[in-house]
């Protein structure tokens, strides 16, 4: 004789569990509504690196950006405005505070590194440490 579960006890689990994860504050992330915020992509170019973040709608004096060591610190606002007395129907633009942080593989020179903002295309040039650099020993 086999022997099955109710399957009224396991929909009935499921149905905690999503009320759980709905009452908890995933919502309240960020920006994004979950994941990291802002995407952005980490390449290398030659001896540097390069990052390219997208943050539409942010102001470009609302973005901080920070380096010590290895690692860049990206921080700052997203704002959305409604206008006055208007009763929103779908919101799917989220605002708020956004902090990311993300671990280089070698240590970065902060007093080279180049910023440029534009179009929501945040874009940073991080020349690495001399400290970092390959030296050429020669041979006696």
């Amino acid at each position: 004789m086999a022997v099955f579960s109710d399957p009224f006890n396991a929909l009935s689990n499921f149905q905690r569990a999503l009320d759980a994860f709905r009452a908890s504050s995933w919502l309240d992330a960020g920006p994004s509504g979950g994941g990291a915020y802002p995407p952005m992509n980490v390449f290398r170019k030659g001896d540097d690196f390069i990052i390219i973040a997208e943050l539409p709608g942010v102001k470009k004096s609302d973005i901080e950006v920070q380096v010590k060591g290895r690692t860049l610190r990206l921080s700052g606002a997203k704002t959305v405005a409604f206008p006055e007395k208007a009763a929103v129907h779908r919101r799917e633009r989220l605002a708020g505070r956004f902090d990311r942080a993300v671990t280089m593989p070698v240590e970065i020179n902060p007093e080279g590194v180049k910023a440029e903002y534009r179009d929501g295309i945040l874009a940073l040039f991080l020349p690495r440490a001399e400290s970092e650099k390959p030296k050429s020993i020669k041979v006696a």
